[in-house]
């Protein structure tokens, strides 16, 4: 090889000129990695701190995990199956519903309170649901309270209240019987009606007769007679006697309480059931207007105007 060959060799092996770092400008320059707020917030807690708060975060996870497996049992209904499966078992052991007792029962038939202390998914008694057949058994017009209870191994028992005819209420032709405080104990049949009981006519009288059974109260003496009342526009009585008569009574409680004591203490003095009238209207304050049947015994019903007197 010539000298000037060996000579472009060389300068092609010679070292390699360094080259130049460009120092980064703008958005070329490398910015410092800061710790997360998180990872600033430990880096100034203790560390054995930092351990009971990745502990403590470990054991919130574990529970809400736990929690969440509980909630799917739940919402697989399998502690409900586990409890039935249980009672069942029991039922099989011979706590099962072989006899019920009833207390209370006078009007009612007791068949229905059967009906509904059997008619049960289950009768093993863990599973016969009480509150159930309590709240059936109120809904039948006779029975205003009921409690039932177990009485193992294999009784149920049921206390019933029942309710108090007070009246009966005749309404759009029917006839009902009625408790005190207006609620419809059962429908009866005209042949079949209690003669001890008043009978109230019109709407919403039902709800009046503790009223009027207050208002009766103001004239003792007139009680055997009373046959019953019709509640007239919602606000007065007109009364009903076995002999016929009728007693038309004014607006408002006390007045309707004065004027049935007044026209009680005239019956008294004078005798006014009875002696063949047929109405008596006292709605105004000052006199009593009396209409006379055209004869002593002589039916109400009729078809002819009778002429009133006032006395």
């Amino acid at each position: 090889m010539s000298g000037r060959q060996e000579d472009r060799a060389r300068i092609r092996r010679g070292p390699a000129t360094p080259r130049k770092r460009v120092a980064a400008t703008g958005r070329g320059r490398a910015q410092p990695r800061l710790p997360a707020p998180a990872g600033r917030a430990l880096a100034v807690i203790p560390g054995p701190v930092q351990q009971k708060i990745r502990r403590g975060g470990n054991i919130l996870l574990g529970l809400v995990m736990a929690g969440l497996v509980v909630a799917g049992l739940i919402a697989m209904k399998l502690p409900q199956m586990i409890g039935i499966e249980l009672g069942e078992a029991a039922g099989r052991a011979g706590f099962a519903v072989n006899r019920i007792e009833i207390r209370g029962i006078n009007n009612m038939e007791r068949a229905r309170v059967y009906d509904v202390a059997l008619e049960q998914q289950s009768r093993a008694m863990p599973l016969v649901d009480l509150t159930a057949i309590r709240d059936r058994l109120l809904q039948f017009g006779w029975i205003a309270d009921a409690r039932v209870s177990r009485r193992l191994p294999d009784t149920l028992v049921i206390d019933v209240v029942e309710r108090k005819p007070a009246a009966i209420w005749q309404y759009r032709g029917k006839l009902s019987l009625i408790a005190q405080d207006g609620t419809l104990i059962a429908p009866v049949r005209l042949d079949a009606m209690p003669e001890n009981l008043p009978i109230v006519v019109g709407p919403a009288a039902n709800r009046q007769v503790a009223a009027l059974a207050s208002l009766m109260s103001a004239a003792p003496s007139l009680k055997p007679m009373f046959a019953g009342a019709s509640w007239i526009g919602d606000r007065r009585w007109d009364l009903r006697f076995q002999s016929g008569e009728t007693l038309a009574l004014p607006e408002g409680e006390k007045e309707a309480r004065a004027a049935l004591a007044d026209f009680a203490s005239r019956d008294q003095r004078s005798r006014l059931l009875g002696q063949g009238f047929m109405r008596f209207d006292m709605r105004l304050p000052d006199r009593i207007v009396v209409r006379p049947a055209q004869e002593v015994g002589q039916q109400v019903a009729t078809d002819k105007a009778v002429p009133a007197k006032t006395i």
